[in-house]
Protein backbone atom coordinates (compact mmCIF):
# COMPACT_ATOMS: atom_id res chain seq x y z
CA UNK A 1 0.00 0.00 0.00
CA UNK A 2 2.99 2.30 0.49
CA UNK A 3 4.09 1.97 -3.18
CA UNK A 4 1.12 3.97 -4.53
CA UNK A 5 1.76 7.09 -2.42
CA UNK A 6 5.47 7.01 -3.38
CA UNK A 7 4.62 6.79 -7.09
CA UNK A 8 2.17 9.70 -6.81
CA UNK A 9 4.82 11.77 -5.02
CA UNK A 10 7.39 11.06 -7.75
CA UNK A 11 4.95 12.04 -10.51
CA UNK A 12 4.13 15.29 -8.75
CA UNK A 13 7.84 16.07 -8.42
CA UNK A 14 8.46 15.46 -12.14
CA UNK A 15 5.39 17.36 -13.31
CA UNK A 16 6.87 20.91 -13.08
CA UNK A 17 9.96 19.81 -15.07
CA UNK A 18 7.89 18.16 -17.77
CA UNK A 19 5.57 21.18 -17.91
CA UNK A 20 8.53 23.59 -18.20
CA UNK A 21 10.00 21.53 -21.06
CA UNK A 22 6.63 21.47 -22.79
CA UNK A 23 6.24 25.24 -22.47
CA UNK A 24 9.89 26.08 -23.31
CA UNK A 25 10.24 28.48 -26.24
CA UNK A 26 11.82 26.97 -29.37
CA UNK A 27 15.13 28.38 -30.72
CA UNK A 28 13.12 29.80 -33.62
CA UNK A 29 9.39 30.21 -34.13
CA UNK A 30 9.85 28.60 -37.52
CA UNK A 31 10.19 25.28 -35.71
CA UNK A 32 6.47 25.48 -34.90
CA UNK A 33 5.76 25.11 -38.62
CA UNK A 34 8.75 23.15 -39.98
CA UNK A 35 10.56 20.04 -38.88
CA UNK A 36 13.06 21.01 -36.09
CA UNK A 37 15.74 18.71 -37.50
CA UNK A 38 15.50 20.39 -40.92
CA UNK A 39 15.61 23.83 -39.32
CA UNK A 40 18.71 22.85 -37.33
CA UNK A 41 20.48 21.62 -40.48
CA UNK A 42 19.49 24.82 -42.30
CA UNK A 43 20.89 27.02 -39.52
CA UNK A 44 24.18 25.13 -39.55
CA UNK A 45 24.48 25.59 -43.33
CA UNK A 46 23.86 29.35 -43.05
CA UNK A 47 26.40 29.71 -40.24
CA UNK A 48 29.02 27.80 -42.23
CA UNK A 49 28.38 29.88 -45.37
CA UNK A 50 28.56 33.20 -43.51
CA UNK A 51 31.77 32.23 -41.74
CA UNK A 52 33.36 31.14 -45.02
CA UNK A 53 32.42 34.18 -47.10
CA UNK A 54 35.23 35.81 -49.07
CA UNK A 55 35.78 39.56 -48.83
CA UNK A 56 38.37 42.01 -50.13
CA UNK A 57 39.89 45.35 -49.16
CA UNK A 58 42.31 47.81 -50.73
CA UNK A 59 43.93 50.40 -48.46
CA UNK A 60 46.25 53.21 -49.58
CA UNK A 61 47.37 54.03 -46.06
CA UNK A 62 49.88 56.70 -47.12
CA UNK A 63 50.19 58.41 -50.50
CA UNK A 64 52.15 61.50 -49.57
CA UNK A 65 54.64 64.14 -50.60
CA UNK A 66 57.49 64.54 -48.10
CA UNK A 67 59.52 67.73 -48.15
CA UNK A 68 62.76 68.05 -46.22
CA UNK A 69 65.79 70.33 -46.73
CA UNK A 70 64.61 71.24 -50.21
CA UNK A 71 64.32 67.58 -51.25
CA UNK A 72 60.88 66.27 -52.25
CA UNK A 73 59.94 62.60 -52.13
CA UNK A 74 56.73 60.85 -53.15
CA UNK A 75 56.02 57.99 -50.75
CA UNK A 76 53.46 55.22 -51.06
CA UNK A 77 52.38 52.61 -48.53
CA UNK A 78 49.47 50.42 -49.62
CA UNK A 79 48.05 46.97 -49.00
CA UNK A 80 45.20 44.76 -50.15
CA UNK A 81 43.75 41.43 -49.09
CA UNK A 82 41.27 38.85 -50.30
CA UNK A 83 39.86 35.87 -48.43
CA UNK A 84 37.88 34.71 -45.42
CA UNK A 85 38.01 35.73 -41.76
CA UNK A 86 40.48 32.89 -41.17
CA UNK A 87 42.71 32.84 -44.26
CA UNK A 88 43.64 35.66 -46.64
CA UNK A 89 46.01 36.47 -49.47
CA UNK A 90 47.67 39.73 -48.43
CA UNK A 91 49.58 42.04 -50.82
CA UNK A 92 51.70 44.91 -49.48
CA UNK A 93 53.82 47.49 -51.25
CA UNK A 94 55.75 50.56 -50.20
CA UNK A 95 58.51 52.74 -51.60
CA UNK A 96 59.75 56.20 -52.43
CA UNK A 97 60.24 58.23 -55.60
CA UNK A 98 62.87 60.98 -55.46
CA UNK A 99 62.14 64.03 -57.58
CA UNK A 100 65.77 65.18 -57.21
CA UNK A 101 67.21 62.05 -58.85
CA UNK A 102 64.05 61.17 -60.79
CA UNK A 103 64.33 57.57 -59.61
CA UNK A 104 62.42 55.08 -57.46
CA UNK A 105 64.11 54.28 -54.15
CA UNK A 106 63.58 51.45 -51.64
CA UNK A 107 60.53 49.98 -53.40
CA UNK A 108 59.19 46.57 -52.40
CA UNK A 109 56.19 44.29 -52.80
CA UNK A 110 55.11 41.42 -50.55
CA UNK A 111 52.79 38.47 -51.17
CA UNK A 112 51.69 36.86 -47.91
CA UNK A 113 49.41 34.12 -46.63
CA UNK A 114 47.61 35.45 -43.56
CA UNK A 115 46.03 33.15 -40.97
CA UNK A 116 44.02 34.27 -37.94
CA UNK A 117 45.71 33.12 -34.72
CA UNK A 118 43.43 35.09 -32.39
CA UNK A 119 40.45 37.41 -32.53
CA UNK A 120 42.62 40.42 -33.33
CA UNK A 121 45.89 39.10 -34.79
CA UNK A 122 46.97 37.29 -37.95
CA UNK A 123 50.15 35.32 -38.56
CA UNK A 124 51.61 36.20 -41.96
CA UNK A 125 54.20 34.38 -44.06
CA UNK A 126 55.33 34.69 -47.66
CA UNK A 127 57.77 36.46 -49.97
CA UNK A 128 59.06 39.99 -50.44
CA UNK A 129 60.68 41.24 -53.63
CA UNK A 130 62.66 44.48 -53.75
CA UNK A 131 62.04 46.49 -56.89
CA UNK A 132 64.97 48.68 -55.90
CA UNK A 133 67.65 47.54 -55.36
CA UNK A 134 66.48 45.02 -57.96
CA UNK A 135 66.69 41.29 -57.53
CA UNK A 136 66.64 40.98 -53.73
CA UNK A 137 64.12 38.39 -52.56
CA UNK A 138 63.21 37.70 -48.93
CA UNK A 139 61.25 35.17 -46.97
CA UNK A 140 58.79 36.92 -44.62
CA UNK A 141 57.20 35.94 -41.33
CA UNK A 142 55.34 38.32 -39.05
CA UNK A 143 52.15 39.31 -37.30
CA UNK A 144 49.62 42.04 -37.97
CA UNK A 145 46.61 43.11 -35.97
CA UNK A 146 45.01 45.25 -33.32
CA UNK A 147 46.75 45.41 -29.93
CA UNK A 148 45.00 46.43 -26.69
CA UNK A 149 43.88 50.07 -26.58
CA UNK A 150 43.41 50.01 -30.40
CA UNK A 151 47.04 50.19 -31.49
CA UNK A 152 47.50 48.86 -35.04
CA UNK A 153 50.65 46.72 -35.19
CA UNK A 154 52.54 45.34 -38.18
CA UNK A 155 55.77 43.48 -37.34
CA UNK A 156 57.82 41.27 -39.66
CA UNK A 157 61.19 39.58 -40.02
CA UNK A 158 62.85 39.26 -43.44
CA UNK A 159 65.48 36.71 -44.52
CA UNK A 160 67.03 37.49 -47.91
CA UNK A 161 68.42 35.00 -50.41
CA UNK A 162 71.89 36.32 -49.40
CA UNK A 163 71.23 35.28 -45.79
CA UNK A 164 70.69 38.82 -44.50
CA UNK A 165 68.21 39.11 -41.63
CA UNK A 166 66.30 42.34 -41.06
CA UNK A 167 63.14 43.28 -39.18
CA UNK A 168 60.58 46.06 -39.11
CA UNK A 169 57.91 47.11 -36.60
CA UNK A 170 55.20 49.68 -37.35
CA UNK A 171 52.59 51.01 -34.92
CA UNK A 172 49.72 53.45 -35.48
CA UNK A 173 46.96 54.87 -33.32
CA UNK A 174 43.90 56.96 -34.24
CA UNK A 175 42.99 59.80 -31.87
CA UNK A 176 39.53 61.05 -32.82
CA UNK A 177 38.85 64.71 -32.08
CA UNK A 178 35.52 64.46 -33.93
CA UNK A 179 33.89 61.79 -36.08
CA UNK A 180 35.88 63.13 -39.08
CA UNK A 181 38.97 64.89 -37.69
CA UNK A 182 41.62 62.35 -36.62
CA UNK A 183 45.20 62.71 -35.38
CA UNK A 184 47.35 59.66 -36.06
CA UNK A 185 50.69 59.13 -34.26
CA UNK A 186 52.87 56.64 -36.15
CA UNK A 187 56.15 54.91 -35.21
CA UNK A 188 58.45 52.73 -37.31
CA UNK A 189 61.61 50.94 -36.15
CA UNK A 190 63.96 48.88 -38.32
CA UNK A 191 66.69 46.40 -37.39
CA UNK A 192 69.49 44.53 -39.17
CA UNK A 193 71.27 41.46 -37.77
CA UNK A 194 74.44 42.22 -39.74
CA UNK A 195 76.17 44.87 -41.86
CA UNK A 196 74.71 45.14 -45.36
CA UNK A 197 77.09 47.41 -47.33
CA UNK A 198 74.99 47.35 -50.51
CA UNK A 199 72.10 48.93 -48.58
CA UNK A 200 74.25 51.20 -46.37
CA UNK A 201 73.00 49.39 -43.27
CA UNK A 202 74.97 48.63 -40.13
CA UNK A 203 74.38 46.01 -37.45
CA UNK A 204 71.66 46.68 -34.88
CA UNK A 205 68.82 49.15 -34.97
CA UNK A 206 69.12 51.04 -38.25
CA UNK A 207 66.37 53.69 -38.31
CA UNK A 208 63.54 55.18 -36.32
CA UNK A 209 60.66 57.29 -37.69
CA UNK A 210 58.09 59.10 -35.57
CA UNK A 211 55.28 61.04 -37.20
CA UNK A 212 52.01 62.86 -36.61
CA UNK A 213 49.36 63.10 -39.32
CA UNK A 214 46.13 65.05 -39.03
CA UNK A 215 43.50 63.85 -41.46
CA UNK A 216 39.94 64.84 -42.28
CA UNK A 217 37.55 62.19 -43.54
CA UNK A 218 35.67 63.83 -46.39
CA UNK A 219 34.07 60.42 -46.66
CA UNK A 220 35.02 57.29 -44.73
CA UNK A 221 36.90 56.09 -47.80
CA UNK A 222 38.81 59.31 -48.62
CA UNK A 223 40.88 61.41 -46.21
CA UNK A 224 43.40 64.14 -47.06
CA UNK A 225 45.97 64.86 -44.36
CA UNK A 226 48.93 66.99 -43.37
CA UNK A 227 51.66 66.15 -40.90
CA UNK A 228 55.26 66.09 -39.80
CA UNK A 229 57.72 63.21 -39.41
CA UNK A 230 61.07 62.94 -37.67
CA UNK A 231 63.43 60.47 -39.34
CA UNK A 232 66.61 59.25 -37.64
CA UNK A 233 69.32 56.80 -38.68
CA UNK A 234 70.67 54.89 -35.69
CA UNK A 235 74.01 53.54 -34.41
CA UNK A 236 76.43 52.29 -37.07
CA UNK A 237 73.95 53.04 -39.84
CA UNK A 238 74.04 56.70 -38.78
CA UNK A 239 77.84 56.62 -39.15
CA UNK A 240 77.48 55.26 -42.68
CA UNK A 241 74.95 57.97 -43.55
CA UNK A 242 77.25 60.72 -42.26
CA UNK A 243 80.22 59.22 -44.14
CA UNK A 244 78.16 59.53 -47.32
CA UNK A 245 77.75 63.25 -46.63
CA UNK A 246 74.09 63.04 -45.59
CA UNK A 247 72.25 64.01 -42.41
CA UNK A 248 71.52 61.20 -39.96
CA UNK A 249 68.50 63.09 -38.64
CA UNK A 250 65.94 65.14 -40.51
CA UNK A 251 62.39 66.44 -40.23
CA UNK A 252 59.93 66.07 -43.11
CA UNK A 253 56.69 67.93 -43.66
CA UNK A 254 54.08 65.77 -45.35
CA UNK A 255 50.83 66.22 -47.25
CA UNK A 256 48.90 63.31 -48.66
CA UNK A 257 45.75 61.23 -48.90
CA UNK A 258 44.48 58.05 -47.29
CA UNK A 259 41.88 56.03 -49.20
CA UNK A 260 40.29 52.58 -49.15
CA UNK A 261 37.55 50.54 -50.74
Amino acid sequence: MRILPLAVTALLALAPTALAQENASPWSLAEQYYDPAEMRASRQAVQKANGDQKHSLFMADRIELQSTNGEDILLWDAQAWYGTDENKLWIKTEGEFSFASDTIEDAEIQALWSHAISTYFDLQAGLRYDLDPKGRTHGVIGVQGLAPYWFEIDAATFISTDGDITARVEAEYDMRFTQRLILQPRLELEFSAQDIPTLDLGTGFTSFDAGLRLRYEVTREFSPYIGVEWQRALRSTADIVRANGEDASKTAFVIGIRAWY
